[in-house]
């Protein structure tokens, strides 16, 4: 398993362990329950909600356990610092990392390495020619509104589409590159 998949498996182990404490924290009280519960309700442990996991879930924990332990040290802090930055992100951006994660998801096993292989070219770069292709890319898109729209609008359709439809448009666009 590839490191960015790692750190996907550390951000889903994160989320499941926090998630089902969270789900039960913000779950109302029965009316009735309200009277009698004092207000000082603690919060589950960790062991309690891993407990409350299907056990499906919990072997998948446990394989996500043995992978980071497996890790060297700059590895899971490469994670832990990823998670910090998960937990301080706004819910809109979270939910935009969540569809472009299901984007790439979708995406044909040869696509998702071109795709990691132009984002590894791109993180070698220098910070000064990052910051470059950045400004040119920008400058671009300023340039040519409509394209920028274009390109906007283009999401959005692909967003909507079914993965049979998505891979109906990869196709073509795979026909189009032959010579």
């Amino acid at each position: 398993m590839g490191r960015r998949n790692l750190a996907r498996a550390g951000l889903v182990v994160a989320l499941l362990l926090g998630g089902v404490g969270r789900a039960q924290e913000t779950r109302p009280p029965e009316p009735q329950q309200q009277e009698q519960q004092p207000r000082t309700q603690r919060a589950p442990t960790a062991a309690e909600r891993f407990q409350q996991l299907s056990p499906e879930q919990k072997e998948a924990l446990r394989a996500k356990l043995r992978e980071l332990k497996a890790m060297t040290p700059e590895e899971r802090e490469r994670i832990k610092a990823n998670l910090e930055r998960w937990k301080q992100m706004p819910p809109e951006e979270r939910e935009r990392v969540r569809e472009n994660l299901r984007d790439f998801q979708r995406l044909s096993p040869e696509e998702r390495q071109q795709l990691r292989e132009r984002f590894r070219d791109f993180r070698g770069l220098s910070p000064e020619r990052k910051a470059e292709v950045r400004q040119r890319m920008r400058a671009y898109l300023r340039a040519h509104p409509e394209r920028r729209e274009q390109m906007m609008e283009n999401m959005r359709r692909w967003r909507q589409m079914t993965p049979e439809q998505r891979e109906q448009m990869r196709e073509r666009m795979r026909e189009r590159r032959r010579p």
